[in-house]
């Protein structure tokens, strides 16, 4: 089993149990465009008491560690929790919604959309729109400065600015955030855009021609 795998075995039990939850990050992206082979899957989740017993019977001893308890003290304390695959030496983190209170917009206008797990079965669930995608990127980019992050919204945006994309992206909006981040982020964010604008011009002449 993948560690891509072993997070959609979680995200298929959060489905089962109704807990509230959503996928950011590239995964989160993958149906807006993203295309890369490698994804980080990143799951936020705002438990309830419910919930703790109910995903952690999911995932049973002596396999699993999913402890209720710990899962039930770290969202009560907004830190983040794992459960692990002890046969394949997998760890899947979770990060509870008060970790993240700047994504209490964003979950609360979570959509549904399609996925294929590693083995290519489609499955639902809940995902961040590409705007708080896109957003969640440009922090983390602001953070760490990786290139994956331009280049996953350069994807996004070549595949909005295509009319693949069913969800309109407020462009204003995206740029007023990068420029709340810093000033090094909205230029980041400006030339992204250009640069994928660029792509989409160059393509809508050569299918014209």
């Amino acid at each position: 089993m993948t560690a891509v795998s072993f997070y959609v075995q979680i995200v298929k039990a959060l489905e089962e149990i109704n807990a509230p939850y959503m996928i950011v990050g590239a995964f989160g992206g993958y149906p807006f465009g993203i295309t890369r082979v490698t994804f980080d899957v990143d799951i936020l989740v705002d438990l309830r008491e419910q919930d703790f017993e109910a995903l952690s019977q999911k995932f049973p001893l002596p396999r699993y560690y999913a402890d209720p308890e710990m899962m039930r003290n770290s969202t009560q304390m907004g830190i983040m929790f794992n459960i692990i695959d002890t046969n394949e030496g997998i760890k899947a983190d979770l990060v509870p919604l008060k970790r993240e209170p700047d994504y209490e917009v964003a979950f609360q206008r979570k959509v549904r959309r399609n996925f294929v797990d590693p083995a290519g079965n489609a499955f639902e669930a809940w995902v961040a729109q590409p705007l708080d995608i896109i957003i969640g990127k440009l922090q983390a980019w602001h953070e760490g400065r990786s290139d994956k992050h331009p280049n996953d919204i350069y994807s996004m945006v070549v595949f909005d600015l295509s009319d693949a994309n069913d969800l309109s992206i407020d462009y204003n909006a995206i740029a007023k955030e990068a420029a709340r981040i810093g000033v090094e982020t909205l230029e980041m964010w400006n030339q992204t855009l250009q640069k994928a604008e660029k792509e989409v011009e160059k393509h809508q002449r050569k299918s014209n021609d």
